[in-house]
């Protein structure tokens, strides 16, 4: 259950708490909420997660804010699939912000969520300036008889998991990293529109999505699947320009293996897999169009392998 504020939210008072932005909701996140779902169930109490729209930073420095993993709605889902009861996106603004990091946790803690237990992540901060750490919130928590866990993070190749890891691996164009410290494979969504159709002409249609919210992964051609109207087909997925055409204006275009029919102004799920090459400049179209049937070949059989193994 997704909850802007706290209107509606009786129902999960007085719960065990994680606060966090839990963008991507990566393995470290779900070490974390693992924990959080074990001790509310064994008190029988409401496992809530607490979350800020927007994100503090927004307001704070917003030329430093990074683009989205995944949407509120999406983060949400994916937490309730984890078994958390209760996702609150608390509105931020200036008076929030300002607390002090006992006023914080007194106030919205204590008063406003009346919390019955913590559990967070090692780098966790709260308050006025980031004031608040662990060790404080420990203190406070004894104070008032809470439960207070620290889960240790995640690791992936020796590294922390964090959205920053993950992150910087799709924005590379890394996105077998990024599945392995999200767990699945990353996705994008958008809403098919109508294109020049040259990959028709090519005889490799695509869909060209736009109204892409999240953070799209670097330029080049990958593989991947995409799932239209319930079903989930292989695909080559081309991000960026398309300089043999002449074509400056950067696009995300899906080639649907196996599929044929109209899937304009329809939602299209991407998910992405390995990159197959970056962008290039071909010669002329027929050059192109063969180097388009060996990456869709090359998708398929990564696709093919992706099935047989999961």
């Amino acid at each position: 259950m997704l909850i802007r504020g706290l209107d509606g939210f009786d129902a999960c008072l007085g719960g065990i708490v994680s606060i966090g932005n839990f963008d991507g909701v990566h393995l470290g996140h779900q070490l974390m909420i693992q924990t959080l779902v074990h001790q509310a169930r064994s008190e029988k109490l409401p496992a809530v997660v607490f979350t800020f729209e927007p994100h503090p930073i927004h307001l704070l420095r917003p030329e430093h804010a990074p683009p989205e993993l995944m949407l509120i709605e999406e983060r949400a889902a994916a937490l309730e699939d984890l078994g958390v009861d209760c996702v609150v996106a608390y509105p931020t603004d200036r008076a929030l912000l300002n607390l002090s990091a006992e006023a914080f946790f007194q106030q919205i803690l204590c008063d406003q969520l009346r919390a019955r237990g913590l559990v967070e992540g090692p780098n966790f901060f709260f308050g006025k300036n980031r004031a608040g750490n662990v060790t404080l919130l420990q203190t406070l928590c004894d104070r008032a008889g809470m439960f207070f866990k620290v889960v240790e993070p995640g690791l992936c190749d020796g590294r922390m998991i964090s959205s920053s890891e993950v992150r910087n691996s799709v924005q590379s164009g890394a996105l077998d990293l990024a599945a392995n410290m999200l767990g699945r494979l990353y996705q994008i969504n958008g809403i098919v529109e109508h294109g020049v159709e040259r990959g028709r002409v090519l005889g490799f249609p695509t869909a060209n999505l736009t109204e892409i919210l999240t953070l799209l992964p670097a330029e080049g051609v990958y593989s991947g699947f995409g799932t239209v109207g319930g079903k989930r087909y292989p695909a080559a997925i081309h991000i960026g320009a398309n300089p043999t055409f002449k074509n400056s204006e950067s696009k995300v275009e899906v080639h649907l293996i196996g599929f044929s029919g109209d899937i304009y102004d329809q939602n299209l799920q991407v998910e992405f897999l390995e990159k197959l090459r970056g962008t290039q400049t071909f010669f002329d179209a027929d050059a192109l169009k063969l180097q388009l049937a060996i990456d869709v070949e090359s998708a398929k059989k990564q696709a093919d392998q992706w099935n047989a193994t999961y």
